[in-house]
């Protein structure tokens, strides 16, 4: 089994010390990967940085064109939560180009599995719009990417707020699939059960909206029910997985209750319906709990579980948001 950590000392240059998405997240995650018993079995490799052609693909001439002149100057703001810093467009495509180089990796069986651990996160930006501390958007670049070569892309995302961005993106599409779990109501206010996509795309978004205090026992149960399901008949040649860790029940800014050997579990569950899984990070904020949420995820990707002692008290009312998701798909899949 051959897991690789796409990585790279550039991703620290977007930086501000006094925001939650801070270039200290890598660092305590790279330090717990080196206490683990997994170090020795993960391959390293170094990001390619992102052409701007595909880059065109995704996202707003106008959108771009704004990250490239702030980044060129110095730092700065998008809005009240977004910020750029100097050298930024080149380190966004770095981010964006990582994932990738992980794809593409998976899919010429030089690795089985792959984490892009890279920064700044990806999920809130969408075709017109950077927000939400993320510049473009990974996950719907490289998802993008791979659709060329004529392959379906299942994309799920767990992070604590629903990936409004790469909803956004591929909402009329039905060769990539868009599955969220997150908490409601909660930034950025999008993610309803109603929302399945458009035109083709119909039935290819699927969200779950969890209320405060949902965790383990009602996500295997979203699980269970919808998800894997619905992934299933799907079939995806590959998933990119969308891991924010700010869905643990220590996060200053969540609000859900997953403890952190779930995330393991998650990765377990998706590999039954297909091995070919790339992750990459989005939220997580937690600096006592993010690099622990990850390790517990690479073990279980490199065949050699690692488990940390963490339990928490839920809640488990999510029988509502289950019912309602059958109704709103049964056009669609068989759930």
């Amino acid at each position: 089994m051959v897991t690789q950590i796409v990585y790279s000392n550039e991703f620290n240059k977007h930086n501000n010390k006094g925001h939650p998405e801070n270039a200290e997240r890598l660092n305590v995650m790279n330090d717990e990967i080196k206490k683990s018993h997994l170090y020795n079995d993960l391959e390293f490799i170094k990001p390619e940085i992102l052409s701007e052609k595909s880059l065109y693909e995704v996202h707003s001439d106008r959108m771009i064109e704004q990250i490239k002149e702030i980044s060129s100057t110095g730092d700065s703001w998008i809005d009240l939560d977004t910020y750029v810093c100097k050298h930024d467009y080149e380190i966004a495509r770095l981010a964006a180009g990582g994932l990738l180089t992980a794809c593409k990796n998976i899919l010429s069986k030089k690795a089985d599995n792959a984490f892009a651990l890279v920064r700044p996160p990806g999920h809130h930006a969408s075709k017109n719009r950077s927000m939400g501390f993320c510049l473009f958007n990974n996950a719907a670049i490289a998802a993008n990417e791979i659709t060329k070569l004529g392959k379906k892309v299942l994309i799920f995302d767990f992070d604590v707020h629903h990936g409004n961005g790469t909803q956004d993106i591929f909402y009329d599409r039905n060769d990539v699939m868009y599955q969220s779990l997150h908490l409601s109501p909660h930034y950025p206010g999008t993610g309803s059960a109603e929302e399945i996509g458009t035109d083709k795309g119909a039935g290819y978004t699927i969200n779950t909206p969890l209320y405060y205090g949902n965790g383990d026992k009602a996500v295997t149960k979203l699980l269970d029910n919808i998800f894997l399901p619905v992934a299933k008949q799907f079939k995806p040649d590959i998933v990119i997985m969308s891991c924010g860790y700010d869905s643990h029940h220590e996060d200053p800014l969540g609000g859900l209750r997953l403890t952190c050997n779930f995330y393991s579990k998650i990765i377990k569950k998706f590999q039954e319906v297909q091995q070919k899984i790339a992750c990459t990070l989005e939220g997580g904020y937690n600096l006592n709990w993010i690099g622990k949420c990850l390790v517990s995820q690479l073990g279980q990707m490199a065949g050699k579980i690692v488990e940390f002692d963490d339990k928490t008290i839920e809640q488990e009312n999510v029988k509502e948001v289950i019912n309602e998701l059958k109704n709103e798909l049964q056009m669609y899949w068989n759930v």
